[in-house]
This record gives C-alpha cells, sequence and structure tokens, in this order.
C-alpha cells in the first residue's frame, strides 16, 4: 500500500467564450442546443448542462471567431449516448457541420457552429460504450 495520495480529479468543464450578445448567445444554446439558463449577470450569461457549462461574455467588439481560422474551435463534449443527444437538438436552428460518425480513434461525434461562429465537437467514447455502432 502506498502512502501517495491519489491524484485529483477533474470533476468539471467549463468554457469562456466572448460573443457578441451574450443573451442571444444563451437563447440559442437553451433553445437550439438543449442546455439550461442559469443566471445573467449583466454582460455574463450562464448556460450549463450535466457537468459542462459555458460562460458567455458580451464582447460587442471581440474578433469574430470566423476570422480565426482553425482556431474557432473551443471544445469537445462529451456524451454518454451522443445518438440521442444528436437528435435532441433542434435541427433546424443548429448549423451542424458534421452528422454523427464513428471514427477511428474510437469517438462517434459530430459538430455544429454556433451563430457566433464557434464551432465545437460532441461526441462519445466508443470504448466505454461499444454497443454504439457507426
Amino acid at each position: 500500500m502506498s502512502d501517495t495520495p491519489a491524484a485529483p480529479e477533474i470533476t468539471a468543464m467549463n468554457f469562456v467564450l466572448a460573443v457578441s450578445d451574450a443573451m442571444a448567445t444563451a437563447r440559442w444554446w437553451v433553445d437550439v442546443m438543449k442546455f439550461n439558463a442559469l443566471r445573467d449577470l449583466g454582460g455574463w450569461v450562464f448556460v450549463k448542462r450535466g457537468r459542462c457549462m459555458i460562460t458567455l461574455g458580451s464582447c460587442p467588439d471581440a474578433i469574430h471567431p470566423g476570422d480565426l481560422g482553425d482556431h474557432q474551435y473551443f471544445g469537445y463534449i462529451e456524451f454518454d449516448d451522443i445518438d440521442a443527444y444528436y437528435a435532441e437538438i433542434d435541427h433546424d436552428q443548429a448549423d451542424i457541420l458534421s452528422a454523427p460518425e464513428s471514427k477511428e480513434w474510437d469517438m462517434r461525434e459530430f459538430g455544429v457552429r454556433t451563430p457566433d461562429g464557434h464551432r465545437v465537437m460532441f461526441g462519445q467514447d466508443l470504448t466505454s460504450h461499444p454497443h454504439v455502432k457507426g
């Protein structure tokens, strides 16, 4: 038995995004991507789903993510059932970059672009859920 303490574990994932209008972007996350609205602190709006929180800050003068090239990706959010989550989102309002597909790196994933131009990937670890077929 070792006296070495266990390594600390990550318990949540939080992203902070500069957007032109935090409230409008929060409405998109809630209405389209099915996150929950938490708080509006006047210029800062928080949305959350499970252990993932996204903090949206109103920054109307920020560089548009579309002008950043490949650096407009901001996150990779994992679900335990990516196909069920994909079925939940509002496909008429989501800018879907790729439909769910099983990848050779043992992830099943899809991508979207937010109204502000940020891209995010949503995935599922196939090694933890081997019943998923692609």
